[in-house]
């Protein structure tokens, strides 16, 4: 009997705004720009491309490249996905080296 499998994809998985929470903390652990876009593109298909474009004011496509991996969004376009997902950016300070 063969192994059956299927392509992973984070974005089934983030069903609540705690879970894109938790999911965008780790992204921005990386402190890697375009991970964290693609980590917000992974998020922003969770809730639904089109719909949040809306709330955006940019085009689907837009937001889709923008979100890529090899995206770079303007702040704006990063702001207003945060914003139509229910989340603020809180700057925190960063823990001195020992």
């Amino acid at each position: 009997m063969a192994l059956k499998t299927s392509k992973f994809d984070a974005a089934d998985y983030l069903e609540t705004t705690e879970d894109i929470s938790h999911f965008l903390e780790d992204a921005f652990a990386e402190g890697d720009p375009a991970f964290i876009a693609h980590a917000l593109g992974i998020v922003a298909r969770s809730k639904g491309m089109s719909e949040l474009a809306d709330q955006v004011g940019v085009s689907r496509q837009s937001l889709y490249v923008a979100l890529s991996e090899s995206g770079n969004p303007s702040l704006s376009t990063f702001l207003g996905v945060l914003k139509a997902l229910g989340l603020k950016l809180v700057p925190t300070p960063v823990p001195e080296a020992a």
